[in-house]
C-alpha cells in the first residue's frame, strides 16, 4: 500500500481513499513519510537549489570530462 499528502486537507490518504489531481504528493512508502511531505519537499528545494548554484557558478559545463 502507498501513501499520499493531501495539500489542500493537510491529510494523509491511502490508495483507497487519494484524491486525484495536483493536490495530492506521493506515493511514500508509510504512513510517517506521508505526513513529512511538505518537509521532505521543501529539503528537496533547497538541495535542487544549491546544485543549481554549483552548476551556474562553474559556467554551466561538466567538468568530469576535462
Amino acid at each position: 500500500m502507498s501513501y499520499w499528502y493531501n495539500v489542500d486537507t493537510g491529510q494523509v490518504e491511502t490508495d483507497e481513499n487519494r484524491s486525484r489531481g495536483e493536490q495530492v504528493l506521493g506515493p511514500y512508502p508509510t504512513e510517517a513519510a506521508a505526513r513529512a511531505a511538505l518537509d521532505t519537499a521543501h529539503q528537496k528545494t533547497e538541495q535542487w537549489d544549491a546544485e543549481d548554484r554549483e552548476w551556474n557558478e562553474r559556467g554551466g559545463s561538466r567538468d568530469d570530462d576535462a
